[in-house]
């Protein structure tokens, strides 16, 4: 999968997917908790990367965070911004977030990493710990099970991660995990979230 192919599928069905996914209220309550237990621990900015529809960016802005969301498709920033005028959001990819080393606290990267191959995912992780102040975290979701594994996502190929796929692959980009977190709800793929610690 390339980026253009993502960027493209995302921007055809960008009205349905917000009309979705466009609100924290559609989200688990689950991961709203952890999600906010997250936010609370964040020393500094904060970017929601692959932010959609801009609606966790929104969200981490209620609980006090100094957020900003950025998204590769115009059409989610575009939208966001008249959505949540409050927050900033702007366009940039995995391979330039456009933000200086070590510069931010924290950063979301919620199902936003799962249209990465394996051989792209190291490094969009090593872009996300390059951004991160030491001590700074990390918190990303994805989709659990056979690493690496493709499955026909409804808007374009996505992967599954392993929690020890992916605890390997933030090793070597510098990071500490911190803890994670697995569910399987019914009717649903398994899902994962872990937040990982910027080592020094």
């Amino acid at each position: 999968m390339t980026e253009a192919t993502v960027r493209d599928a995302y921007a055809e069905r960008a009205p349905e997917y917000i009309s979705l996914f466009g609100s924290v209220d559609k989200a688990d309550e689950q991961d709203q908790r952890f999600i906010a237990h997250w936010a609370k621990s964040l020393l500094g900015p904060v970017v929601d990367v692959g932010c959609g529809p801009g609606h966790w960016t929104a969200f981490l802005t209620s609980l006090g965070a100094d957020a900003e969301g950025v998204d590769i498709v115009p059409a989610f920033v575009q939208a966001a911004k008249a959505r949540f005028p409050g927050t900033l959001f702007r366009v940039a990819s995995f391979t330039d977030l456009g933000i200086h080393d070590g510069h931010i606290g924290g950063i979301l990267a919620w199902y936003s990493l799962i249209h990465l191959r394996t051989e792209d995912l190291q490094s969009a992780l090593g872009e996300l710990g390059r951004c991160i102040a030491p001590g700074g975290t990390l918190l990303t979701g994805f989709f659990e099970g056979t690493d690496g594994e493709a499955f026909p996502h409804a808007v374009t190929t996505a992967y599954l991660r392993s929690t020890d796929g992916m605890a390997a692959r933030l090793a070597r980009a510098g990071f500490e995990v911190l803890d994670e977190h697995t569910r399987t709800d019914p009717g649903r793929r398994p899902h994962a979230a872990m937040t990982a610690r910027r080592k020094a």
